[in-house]
């Protein structure tokens, strides 16, 4: 077990120690993000809601995090990735809103 906490630690975890019968460690909050493990469905996820994104105040750096988790992606997401691109709709700038008769079929 020891072994196992000092390769965490080696790879930047900080782990704090639980006092008590059950004992063991705990991952604590750190300055900076250690490595993380996703399933494809999660990563898949985090690429869209990057796209969700787009034209806000995080723009840039939801883009720069979509980069970065590309690269260690499986090249066999990136297909769903980029079918899953989505197309935000802004409201109309009138405070009236879009007319009920534009939303009749």
């Amino acid at each position: 077990m020891s072994r196992d906490i000092d390769r965490l630690r080696e790879l930047d975890y900080l782990l704090k120690p639980l006092k008590g019968p059950a004992g063991g460690y705990r991952p604590e909050a750190g300055a900076h993000l250690p490595p993380m493990l996703f399933d494809d469905d999660q990563a898949v996820t985090l690429a869209v809601a990057r796209t969700a994104a787009a034209g806000t105040t995080v723009a840039e750096d939801a883009a720069r995090a979509l980069a970065a988790l590309r690269q260690v992606m499986p090249s066999r997401l990136h297909h769903r990735i980029d079918l899953s691109y989505i197309t935000t709709v802004q409201p109309p700038a009138a405070a009236g809103g879009t007319p009920r008769s534009t939303l009749r079929s």
